[in-house]
């Protein structure tokens, strides 16, 4: 039987700057599957390369932008919309982190999404539970990355909780077995303090329970295979298998002497503290058998192109649970949508908005108002600081710092500043979304007092006139005396509104 070969415009890719290795994964989607055309990895270990200050040194700057030179070959002329570029621990933490993300993104010509730890969480349940049965019963997964360890209870497709704790296999490495000697009192240490680690999370986690435990990432990875090398197990860890692994490594004396079965030279290096964490994990929840899954970041990323695209839209869930939390005027917050969104389609093609853009106007819309539940003085700083510094799933850093951004100028004074952080990119579309937004916020200023009339709005280059039908204005003096503000607001910053 002869394959038909899938078509080209399923093309998708996803690359996980990891705090240990950078990888690359390319696939097809095709009818309704992922199917792997490309894997590759290298060994980048830039969270070592992190001093005591949070600075990323020169030196893994470079071999992380020797690593996206090769990557950015492979995916050069893609739909910018099916690749996705996700930075976890090293660069969370990297206090110079957006001078690296500037020069890889000249690199790779797409953007570089940075994710709070609880998103990577979610990513990696995705990943994994696409690549195991669809069972019933609740799944323990664990992923012991280099500056972090995820912690994911679900069940099928659905996490019930996700965590992510501050410890990795190159930070551990590098913290308790300083210039790579081993010892058993190191070695008892870094469990001592992974346990202690453990304990933000073991209480709940012990609550909802369940039924299996698996392991992703290169640590559990090359623990397994070690394992089943050696004969102490035929499939996964064992706890039997993982004190007879720990027996074996602490024969050592120094991490360069580490020669293990089916373990590569570079994992070597940051073997022992994975191991470490490895060890307080089973200890900690008592874990018997541990299953190994090939699925990781990287296929979540995957995945959840996917699913934005189709059904599995978990940032717009997002956003309703912000929006109930949080007691926002749903009636208010949907006049401001729609008419945002009217405004949009009228300047769309002269401002050159993709269609992408309005979604994030309209999530600014549904959330203008959530900084009132905290105070209504400066209701939309306290607003912008919530959205900037909650875990947000479904959305990256900046995503947030997107949505931070339009909602903390959706009113009053235009003064924003690099500490925004927002990327030079994303600019020049956001400030236009904004102004978009806030001439929706002043329109509706008096809720449903009265009907307000859909305006036209024209543009012409930065300049906007506001259309309003004849006298309405002057039959409304407030709203007059609004945008006659807002016009000066506007006017501050360097733009020009007319209304008529």
């Amino acid at each position: 039987m002869i394959e038909v070969n899938p078509p080209t415009e399923g093309l998708i890719a996803a690359i996980d700057l990891g705090s240990n290795s950078f990888h690359l994964m390319v696939a097809q989607e095709w009818q309704g599957e992922i199917r792997t055309l490309e894997k590759r990895g290298q060994k980048v270990q830039l969270a070592a390369g992190l001093n005591a200050d949070g600075y990323l040194s020169e030196e893994a700057q470079q071999r992380g932008l020797a690593c996206l030179r090769e990557f950015a070959q492979r995916i050069q002329g893609m739909d910018p919309k099916r690749v996705s570029i996700l930075a976890t621990n090293a660069l969370r933490a990297a206090r110079n982190r957006q001078q690296f993300i500037e020069r890889a993104e000249d690199i790779l010509g797409f953007p570089i999404e940075v994710i709070a730890g609880r998103e990577e969480a979610r990513l990696i349940y995705l990943g994994v539970a696409h690549t195991l049965a669809d069972d019933h019963g609740k799944r323990l997964v664990v992923d012991i990355g280099g500056g972090s360890t995820e912690f994911v209870i679900g069940e099928r497709f659905e996490p019930k909780a996700l965590e992510s704790l501050h410890m990795g296999c190159v930070s551990f490495t590098q913290r308790y077995f300083p210039h790579g000697v081993i010892t058993e009192a190191h070695f008892a240490e870094a469990v001592s303090a992974a346990k202690q680690e453990l304990l933000n999370i073991k209480s709940q986690y012990q609550r909802l329970g369940w039924d299996s435990v698996v392991g992703s990432s290169g640590t559990i990875r090359a623990a397994e295979q070690v394992c089943i090398a050696e004969g102490w197990s035929d499939e996964g860890i064992s706890a039997a298998a993982l004190k007879r692994l720990r027996k074996q490594v602490l024969q050592y004396t120094h991490v360069d002497d580490l020669v293990l079965p089916t373990v590569k030279a570079e994992r070597r290096g940051v073997f022992v503290g994975g191991l470490a964490i490895l060890t307080a994990v089973f200890d900690t929840f008592h874990v018997e058998h541990m299953h190994y899954s090939d699925g990781a970041l990287r296929e979540g990323a995957l995945w959840d192109l996917v699913g934005r695209s189709s059904h599995e839209n978990v940032r717009q869930r997002v956003v309703q649970s912000l929006a109930e939390r949080f007691h926002i005027d749903a009636a208010q917050a949907e006049r401001v949508k729609v008419m945002a969104e009217r405004l949009f389609a009228q300047v769309q093609v002269a401002w050159q908005l993709e269609p992408n853009w309005l979604k994030w106007l309209s999530w600014s819309a549904e959330l203008h108002e959530i900084g009132l539940s905290i105070s209504h003085s400066g209701f939309h700083k306290h607003g912008a600081y919530l959205l900037q510094h909650s875990d947000l799933l479904g959305f990256t850093r900046q995503g947030q710092a997107m949505l931070a951004f339009l909602v903390r100028y959706h009113r009053r004074k235009l003064q924003w500043s690099d500490d925004d952080a927002i990327s030079a990119h994303v600019r020049q579309p956001l400030l236009r979304l904004m102004r978009l937004l806030r001439l929706a916020v002043v329109l509706n200023h008096s809720r449903d007092a009265h009907a307000v009339p859909m305006p036209t709005l024209r543009c012409e280059d930065e300049d906007l006139v506001l259309l309003l039908p004849s006298d309405w204005l002057q039959e409304h003096p407030l709203t007059l005396r609004d945008l006659q503000q807002e016009q000066q607001y506007q006017q501050s910053a360097g733009f020009t509104l007319r209304f008529e």
